[in-house]
């Protein structure tokens, strides 16, 4: 193991780059229509979800595909503990998310962190289609209509934060903001312990750690659990934000996406799937954007007709800018101008 940590920004710049990035989403809403202010709220709750699959991917080596099951099944608790008409405090329904989504992290990783590779990918796979069938196929949770849920109220030191309903967006924006960057302070300090070394070493080099005395697998596990955890706090946030649930939200795809967004962002940094759930957020919203603007008067005939074929295929954009990403950005967006960085603050950024 080296002695810097590997996925933490190793200069000055680079922590001034994060800083800067970090004052920008605050002040952003500011100066944004609310539409832009709600889209970047997912956009944030996304980039927790990813970030919280880090823990798994880029710090200890483990591609999961049932990580998507812990975020749905947080924001169905939230609404197994408060229906439509009963509504309850963020204090108790978001520590009580991560622990559902913690426990059931921990059974299932009981058994797949025995597993490795693609073995390990596909049972935690199968457990995650075993947690969206339960919600798909039977009443629990409204089956596959879905159900509304009374939105957690935004309370603190027994105050309630009742805003008026055209700045509960805002409210709703910074929340996930403050949760999002916690979690990634959080994340920051546990990869320099001795912990967050060892997973760094599972990843390098398994069975070196292993013959060193290293209990991988205990290891292994905790790192299972705590990223189901956190992707409950994820989940949590959705069920504020959107206040609807539905399979969907359980299923296999949200890890797939998740991935996609570590991968885009760089899957050798702490801060590459924040990068990677903004860009591919936004990457949605430009398709639809080009619909609009191929509905101008102004944009001639053929450029309209351009403009409306990649429109309607959102995935093909999508597909083609991470191939594009992973061709030319080895390293991800977070690789842009990190040589720069390194020579000037001599350290990866």
């Amino acid at each position: 193991m080296t002695s810097d940590t590997r996925l933490l920004p190793h200069s000055r710049n680079g922590w001034l780059m994060l800083t800067a990035g970090a004052v920008a989403l605050a002040i952003a809403p500011q100066f944004l229509p609310l539409y832009y202010v709600e889209l970047g709220t997912s956009a944030l709750i996304a980039a927790m979800l990813a970030l919280s699959m880090q823990v798994l991917v880029g710090a200890t080596g483990l591609v999961s595909l049932g990580h998507g099951a812990f975020y749905g099944l947080a924001a169905y608790t939230v609404y197994l503990v408060s229906p439509e008409s009963a509504a309850q405090p963020m204090w108790l329904t978001l520590p009580l998310a991560m622990a559902v989504a913690g426990l059931a992290a921990f059974l299932v990783g009981l058994l797949s962190i025995r597993t490795s590779g693609f073995f390990f990918l596909m049972v935690t796979l199968a457990f995650g289609q075993m947690i969206f069938f339960i919600f798909h196929d039977t009443k629990l949770g409204g089956g596959t209509d879905g159900a509304y849920l009374g939105k957690p109220l935004i309370s603190a030191f027994g105050a309630t934060f009742d805003l008026p309903r055209r700045q509960r967006p805002l409210g709703i924006y910074y929340v996930a903001l403050i949760q999002l960057m916690l979690m990634y302070a959080g994340l920051a300090l546990l990869l320099k312990t001795l912990f967050g070394r060892a997973l760094e070493g599972i990843k390098v080099n398994e069975h070196r750690m292993r013959a060193i005395g290293y209990d991988t697998y205990t290891i292994k596990l905790i790192a299972f659990t705590l990223a189901g955890s956190l992707a409950g706090a994820a989940g949590h946030m959705w069920a504020l934000h959107r206040g609807f649930v539905n399979p969907e939200i359980v299923g296999w795809h949200q890890s797939a996406e998740a991935l996609l967004m570590i991968l885009l962002g760089g899957l050798g940094s702490l801060h590459g799937p924040i990068l990677g759930a903004l860009a591919l957020t936004g990457l949605g919203e430009a398709t639809q954007v080009l619909t609009e603007v191929s509905k101008a008067p102004y944009v001639p005939e053929k450029i309209a007709a351009l403009l409306r074929l990649l429109g309607e295929r959102k995935l093909l954009v999508e597909g083609l800018v991470i191939l594009a990403v992973v061709i030319m950005l080895p390293r991800g967006l977070a690789g842009i101008g990190s040589k720069r960085l390194d020579k000037s603050g001599g350290g990866h950024a």
